[in-house]
């Protein structure tokens, strides 16, 4: 995993260079590379090793908010990338005709985005992947 890690980080920083790119692996966030070596004393987080080459350093998905705020107070520039792992792969027309979906569903159209800071979004992303992963093991 680390090798293509580390080619996503290479490719997403010549795309663009003046982003810290923050890798979402499961449940920890991960800077890697030069951004981890940067970040880590800005956030006090520890630097580690993520291979015998690369660097680490990040925090639980759990401690998400006080690091988000926090970039936000510092103006971080930073993107969060989601590795494709993470992603759920689902047949949502099995889903679809659900209550459960449908309330998901409107609860998140309900949600004015103008007026959520950045912590909230991640917040209100992460409640939603929680939902849909709730629903898919209840449909398995």
């Amino acid at each position: 995993m680390s090798s293509k890690l580390y080619k996503k980080y290479l490719s997403l920083k010549i795309e663009d260079s003046s982003y810290f790119y923050l890798f979402k692996s499961g449940i920890f966030y991960i800077f890697i590379s030069d951004d981890a070596k940067i970040i880590s004393p800005i956030l006090d987080l520890k630097l580690t090793n993520l291979n015998s080459v690369i660097m680490k350093c990040g925090f639980p998905v759990s401690s998400s908010e006080k690091y988000f705020k926090k970039m936000e107070e510092l103006n971080l520039k930073v993107k969060i990338v989601t590795l494709k792992e993470d992603v759920l792969n689902c047949d949502f027309e099995k889903y679809a005709d659900t209550k459960e979906f449908s309330e998901i569903i409107e609860s998140f159209l309900n949600v004015n985005i103008d007026s959520l800071s950045i912590p909230q979004a991640f917040d209100l992303l992460y409640d939603l992947q929680n939902k849909f992963k709730n629903l898919k093991e209840k449909k398995s």
